[in-house]
């Protein structure tokens, strides 16, 4: 008896709550919500309230689930320390490897051009603006905030949770803020549309994509989990599933409470404006209360919620970016390649591209943004609950009925997003 208890009290001692797990469960938080954040209320709330209450209730087992089958995959490997590239390759083979690492390098790397030119505009804006200045020269502007992002990355994974612990602390403060500064400006409009069992149904089904992305934090997965597999050995997978449950909720209570009192102070025809003129949330509700409180928050919303979410997405495409160069690189032959080469070229590699992104200021991020979007809910949704019909070191996780409700979802949000690129 006296074995088990001391067992028991073990095992609970190793999965007790610490600061690093705070750390990590903010910086998933900070991954997840990027500038996306200010238009969610928008695109999940302009077909009024009822939707939106369902979209609530499965918006949490939706990302707690499939965050964590994501997880699972890449804590899966034989070999400790392997990322997702590697344990794609090791379970699927070296031609899949590939095939799945260039699919996973092209559906984040765009998301972080498109934080390059993101967080230009949103600087330059507020300096125009907010602080009356003359606008800087773009290609200055945008090398100096690359290279201030890029410089946090570079100092190290210690650094960069710091960083990303300073940044989320704030953002979660000021959703909380506005979301109770506009209850006074709650109204019944929402509540009184309610659509048809059809129109029920479509709503509900075209909204999915915009939850999975507005809560997507899956580039930050592969570094996460290697960190649990690390620090915590045979416990990472019941650490990595603590965590990423509160960062779940997390997300489920500040972001959809922000949701709801941004929806609930707007009528549905104030968010169809807001949508057709294609501006941000805090935007739109600037300008209807002609509020200078709302217009300077919203650029310092955006700014940092941009940088956090940043760091996420880099450390997406790096993995990607390296897994893929490592596999080319070793081909047949199987050689021995010098990571740090690799590493230096990644970085080198980043910084002009995303240089020069931001710099042209192009318009057609959003539709490659969007391409992207059936890739990441396939290897996020998808590819974990194949693995675990068709992976040995996976199947001990079978048999559940999440495991049904990710592929489901995973499903719904393909064909959504396919109908909105082809429809």
């Amino acid at each position: 008896m006296q074995t088990t208890s001391t067992t028991g009290t073990s095992a609970t001692s190793r999965l007790r709550w610490t600061k690093q797990d705070t750390t990590w469960a903010l910086s998933l938080f900070g991954t997840a919500v990027g500038a996306g954040i200010l238009f969610l209320p928008i695109n999940a709330g302009m077909h009024g309230f009822w939707p939106l209450v369902v979209m609530t209730l499965l918006v949490g087992p939706m990302t707690f689930f499939a965050h964590r089958g994501l997880s699972r995959f890449v804590l899966s490997s034989k070999k400790p320390g392997s990322d997702i590239t590697e344990v794609v390759e090791e379970h699927f083979g070296a031609t899949a490897g590939k095939i799945i690492t260039l699919l996973y390098f092209f559906a984040i790397y765009p998301i972080v051009l498109i934080y390059g030119v993101g967080i230009t505009n949103t600087v330059d804006s507020f300096l125009v603006n907010q602080l009356g200045m003359a606008s800087p020269p773009r290609v200055i502007l945008s090398l100096v905030l690359i290279l201030g992002m890029m410089a946090i990355m570079l100092l190290g994974e210690k650094i960069m949770l710091r960083v990303t612990q300073f940044l989320v602390y704030p953002l979660v403060g000021i959703l909380l803020f506005m979301s109770l500064y506009l209850i006074p400006e709650w109204n019944t409009a929402a509540l009184s549309q309610v659509p048809s069992v059809g129109d029920f149904t479509i709503t509900l089904w075209i909204s999915i994509p915009v939850l999975v992305f507005a809560f997507n934090h899956s580039p930050a997965i592969s570094a996460f989990s290697m960190a649990q597999s690390r620090d915590h050995g045979k416990d990472a997978e019941q650490k990595s599933a603590q965590i990423l449950l509160r960062a779940a909720g997390m997300l489920v209570g500040f972001v959809m409470l922000f949701v709801f009192s941004c929806v609930l102070s707007l009528t549905p025809a104030d968010l169809a404006a807001a949508k057709s003129e294609n501006i941000a949330i805090l935007s739109y509700l600037a300008n209807k209360h002609e509020s200078p409180f709302i217009s300077y928050l919203g650029p310092i919303v955006a700014f940092v919620a941009i940088v956090s979410s940043f760091f996420g997405h880099y450390l997406g495409a790096r993995e990607g970016l390296n897994g893929l160069i490592v596999k080319v690189m070793r081909g047949a032959d199987n050689k021995p390649v010098n990571r740090k080469k690799i590493d230096v070229f990644t970085v080198v590699f980043m910084i002009l591209t995303i240089w020069l992104v931001a710099t042209l200021n192009p318009s057609i991020l959003g539709m490659i943004e969007s391409l992207g979007g059936p890739i990441i809910a396939t290897i996020l949704f998808i590819m974990p609950m194949y693995a675990v019909k068709n992976v040995p070191a996976m199947k001990k996780y079978s048999g559940t009925i999440s495991n049904a409700f990710v592929l489901v979802m995973g499903l719904i949000a393909i064909s959504a997003i396919l109908y909105g690129l082809f429809f």
